[in-house]
Order: structure tokens, then sequence, then C-alpha cells
């Protein structure tokens, strides 16, 4: 999460930063998101790899309101032994239905942040990147259902994600 600024350094300089969605397929977010429903804690389930997760077996993600409509973000690196290595915050401001934009601490730009869909209960999010240089299953707990799982995947593969590069998280409790 530290190397942040390396993979948007690479993408200033024009160095390919890898897609794994089809530019060609409209990306949607959800125009029904609530974002007082999502906040809490979300544990990382699938993920596509990036630079600012290397050496991470899983990750945590909290979310909680912030001022003047802000969401407070915290996400914590985990390793393979359920530990947390690192931990990185920052802010998200909402820029239309079911989109954020988030600034991480020591990062000078801010990142495009879609939630593409979450399911009624707010059990399962996926999230994605017009971009399609990143992109997340998340869970409320470690262990998702593999109904939601299918659902989550399908949601991803519908808005242009490339499913054989999407990697499982081992999502654990932080000891």
């Amino acid at each position: 999460m530290r190397l942040i600024p390396i993979l948007l350094l690479l993408a200033a300089c024009g160095l390919a930063v890898p897609s794994y969605r089809d530019p060609s397929v409209t990306i949607a977010s959800n125009a029904s998101f609530d974002p007082n429903r999502y906040l809490g804690r979300w544990y990382e389930v699938a993920r596509y790899p990036n630079a600012f997760q290397d050496g991470c077996a899983g990750a945590i993600a909290d979310y909680s309101a912030g001022l003047a409509g802000e969401i407070l973000v915290q996400n914590t690196c985990i390793d393979a032994n359920g530990d947390a290595i690192r931990t990185i915050a920052g802010r998200a401001t909402l820029s239309g239905p079911g989109r954020f934009s988030i600034r991480l601490s020591g990062v000078l730009t801010s990142a495009p942040y879609w939630v593409l869909w979450v399911d009624e209960g707010y059990r399962t999010a996926v999230i994605g990147q017009p971009d399609g240089r990143a992109g997340w299953i998340l869970n409320r707990d470690p262990v998702i259902p593999a109904d939601r799982l299918a659902a989550a995947r399908e949601v991803l593969a519908f808005n242009g994600y490339d499913l054989s590069r999407l990697e499982p998280s081992g999502a654990m409790i932080p000891r």
C-alpha cells in the first residue's frame, strides 16, 4: 500500500500499467448505492494484482463517516499468517451514484473507486475502476458464500473484467 505513489508515477510517465478490463465494455456503478450502509468493515476476498498490495495475502477495509459527507478509509494489508503488516488511511468523497474519489495519505492524486454492485443486505460488494487497473470483491465476513461469490464474479465479467486474472485473497482476521 505504500507503493501507490510508484504506481501513479509509472502511469504519469506513460509506462504501461496493467488493465484487467476490456475498455470497449461500458462500466456502470450502482445507481441505488447507499453510502451509509456501506460504512463498516469489509474483508477482501478477491482482487486483481496491483503494486500497492504487493506482499498482501489479503486486506481489510474500514469505512467510517467523516466531516461534510466524506468517508474515512483505512486499508490494512494482511500477510499469509494473518498479521497486519501495514495500513494506509485516506478520505473518499462521493462523485456520483456509487462513485467515489479516494485520496490516500502520501498520494498526490485521487483515484476513482466505483461500487459496481452490492447485494441487498450490503454483505458483498464489487469494486472497480473505469480504467480497469484495479478491482476487488469485498465481503463483510472473511469467508464469502459461494452464491454471492458467483454473483460478484458475474458483475465483474459484465463490466468487462477478465475473470482469469482475478486472484483469491486470504482474507483473515488479524491477530
